[in-house]
This record gives structure tokens, sequence and C-alpha cells, in this order.
């Protein structure tokens, strides 16, 4: 007998379901913050954001990524005014050492700045983590 399923959630404590690895190419976390704040505007799977110093964060994960080779991505804008030549990076503690690598399954940083380059906190911070 054929049929179909239909559920608006699927609940686990542990597994494939757990991590939302069970579908490949979507988004494992992704966080929209103040980066003036810093305040979380909304978000899935990202437990906190912390300023570490002006235009650096450490972003924590709810439910950890099963390597630490996953892939970040981020963009900036500046309120209502657009912002011209910023951008975001995934690295060290600070800008100066920004390396690839740095993230654990749990955390990683994320940086920002304009034109300069400067350090800057953006109001409209957004980040996306894909991988498994």
């Amino acid at each position: 007998m054929a049929g179909t399923l239909v559920a608006n959630t699927i609940n686990t404590d542990t597994g494939l379901f757990s991590t939302n690895n069970a579908y490949l190419g979507v988004a494992k976390a992704w966080v929209l913050f103040d980066g003036t704040g810093p305040s979380i505007r909304s978000s899935f799977n990202v437990s906190s954001v912390t300023r570490q110093g002006t235009g650096q964060f450490l972003i924590t994960m709810t439910t950890a990524m099963t390597s630490t080779n996953y892939c970040v991505t981020g963009s900036v804008v500046n309120g209502t005014t657009p912002t011209v030549n910023a951008a975001a990076w995934l690295g060290g503690s600070d800008y100066s050492g920004a390396t690839a690598g740095s993230q654990t399954t749990t955390t990683f940083y994320i940086g920002t700045w304009a034109a300069g380059p400067s350090a800057t906190n953006f109001a409209y911070t957004q980040v996306v983590v894909h991988g498994a």
C-alpha cells in the first residue's frame, strides 16, 4: 500500500536527524546578529555570539559538527546604509592572526571589516555553516 508521510518536525536525541545531517546541502547552522551589541536577531543551531573585540566574534553552535572540516560563509550590512568594501572572514581570534582551520566542532571565529581595512561592528552580520 503506497502512501504519504507528512511530518512538521522529526526529533531524536542522537543519530542522523539530531544534527540535520540527513539532508545533504542543507545549512547546518546560521545566524543573523547585530555586531554592535552583539545580539542574535535570529538563528538556527547557534547558541551564542561573543564579541572578542571590534569586528571579532566567537560563534558557538548548539549541536557539534561531525568534524572541523566545514564551510563558513558570511556577509555584512550596516543598517539601511549600503556598505562598500566590507567583508567577513573565518579565522583566528584577531585580524592579524586569522588562520584557516582554527575552528572546532562547536566554535569558530568570524571577523568583519570595512575598507581600509578597518575592523568594524556591523548592524547586520549574517553567517551560514555547511558541512557534516
